[in-house]
């Protein structure tokens, strides 16, 4: 069996696993199944290789042993708001649950983080002051508001 990747992440899955890489290989360009492996289980394969936007992922279904955490998490660098709320649309949909700050976790329990690339890029600034109102702004949204962060950033500094 050829492998497309010497390393890839690997989610551990009570069950589900398949259904869930099959939904996310719909969500981003440059995503597929690569492979798949029964194991005895057709229903509910244990092994799932996949590729989710040129990463190489795998989910590995193997029963309640061990339990999904935030502590590990998918980090999507989006275009803009349109990819944001798109992703952000799909991934909430079924009983997935949003978070503050741009987390979410789907409906199989999976922790995300959408990320509009215009936000990294104003918490780099060197004004301490855009990234002070950018944070401050950004601490308040559940979905990040590209809009919202740009207008904290140009919002003059209060003197008093």
């Amino acid at each position: 069996m050829e492998h497309a990747s010497k390393v890839r992440t690997c989610f551990w899955f009570e069950k589900g696993g398949h259904d869930a890489a099959q939904e996310y290989v719909t969500l981003m360009p440059d995503s597929r199944i690569e492979a798949v492996r029964e194991n005895g289980q057709p229903d509910d394969p244990m092994v799932v290789e996949f590729t989710l936007a040129g990463a190489p992922m795998m989910i590995l279904t193997a029963g309640p042993h061990h339990k999904l955490t935030p502590a590990a998490s998918i980090s999507v660098l989006t275009e803009d708001q349109d990819e944001t709320d798109r992703l952000w649309a799909a991934l909430t949909a079924k009983g997935g649950e949003a978070g503050r700050c741009g987390w979410i976790v789907d409906r199989f329990g999976v922790s995300w983080q959408i990320v509009p690339k215009r936000m990294p890029d104003l918490l780099a600034s060197e004004d301490p002051g855009v990234v002070s109102r950018v944070s401050e702004a950004m601490m308040q949204m559940e979905k990040i508001d590209i809009a919202a962060l740009e207008a904290a950033a140009a919002k003059e500094p209060t003197h008093g």
